[in-house]
């Protein structure tokens, strides 16, 4: 009975936060300033009549609860809406995922490689000048904004040294890519490496790694099999739980490099108030989320046996 109430509580949490969390996106969004409707006649300022027609066609002469309770029952028909000009916010999305699921994936790729490469050398070189170096490197980055640097880093490689393209995904994978997700992933990075780092420390000093050593074992087998397979779980459910982030985080560094995908479209409909785009897109990404969570969680209990103990318990 347990881990089935454990599972219910989980996905009854999980329901709450995306019904919470959508309804305020959805109020803060038609809470802009400013009237769509009126703005899409541009100069020429449409007639009451049409205000009112499009007003009537997108819901919003009626009460915020109720267009929200209607947005929800669209989304459980796989409809994520329409933007003003008539397009559904759903094919628009789907064109523009695979450059935000590849810029995510790379800059994911990225953290995996140098972030526990980062961590295990200075776990391994613990107090030295390299070490430290580390330490400070990552606290700094830390400290700086993801679009200072963006736009730091896309001046110095792609306007001066040339390197990367300055803009857009014409150039294809991994031309293109390569400098935004570095961007990304350098602020993943540091928790990656940092964490790994505090993990292999705590493990090089427990006892099974000493009794390993006492036993004759290489440093390199102690290490490869011992210790990184224990000391790499905390790391692991990190990674996992920031590959939603990712996906979430290509917003700004979208609209920096320009590259058309789904953060570029969130930006560009913020822009120009189109409400059901940012709703929309905001959505999805809130889904994202929360099934990367769920997947955690499941991760964790496969990798840490200590999980499957005590929820089977």
């Amino acid at each position: 009975m347990r881990p089935t109430l454990t599972v219910g509580r989980r996905i009854g949490g999980l329901v709450v936060v995306f019904l919470g969390v959508t309804f305020l996106i959805y109020a803060m969004t038609f809470a802009l300033p400013g009237d769509p409707i009126k703005a899409l006649g541009g100069d020429r300022p449409l007639s009451d009549s049409v205000v009112r027609a499009l007003r009537a066609e997108y819901h919003l002469d009626q009460p915020l609860w109720l267009q929200y309770l209607q947005y929800l029952g669209g989304l459980f028909r796989g409809d994520f809406g329409t933007d003003f000009s008539g397009q559904s916010v759903g094919e628009q999305m789907a064109s523009r995922w695979p450059v935000t699921v590849t810029l995510a994936l790379t800059a994911w790729a990225i953290e995996i490689v140098l972030g526990i490469g980062l961590g295990v050398v200075s776990a391994l070189r613990r107090g030295t000048l390299l070490d430290k170096s580390v330490l400070v490197g990552t606290i700094v980055v830390g400290a700086v904004p993801v679009f200072v640097l963006g736009v730091a880093l896309q001046l110095v490689f792609s306007v001066r040294l040339h390197w990367f393209p300055v803009a857009g995904a014409t150039a294809g994978w991994p031309t293109a890519y390569l400098l935004p997700a570095f961007v990304i992933a350098l602020f993943g990075l540091a928790a990656v490496s940092r964490l790994t780092r505090t993990s292999m420390i705590e493990t090089l000093d427990a006892d099974f790694v000493r009794t390993a050593r006492a036993k004759g074992l290489t440093p390199g087998r102690i290490v490869g099999v011992h210790v990184m397979r224990n000391s790499l779980i905390p790391t692991a459910t990190y990674l996992a739980t920031d590959l939603g982030y990712l996906m979430g985080g290509t917003v700004i560094v979208e609209g920096i490099f320009n590259l058309p995908g789904v953060g570029n479209l969130l930006f560009q409909g913020i822009r120009s108030h189109e409400g059901a785009v940012v709703v929309g897109i905001s959505t999805a990404l809130i889904l994202v989320f929360l099934v990367t969570s769920v997947l955690v969680d499941l991760l964790h209990a496969a990798l840490d046996p200590r999980v499957r103990t005590g929820a089977s318990a």
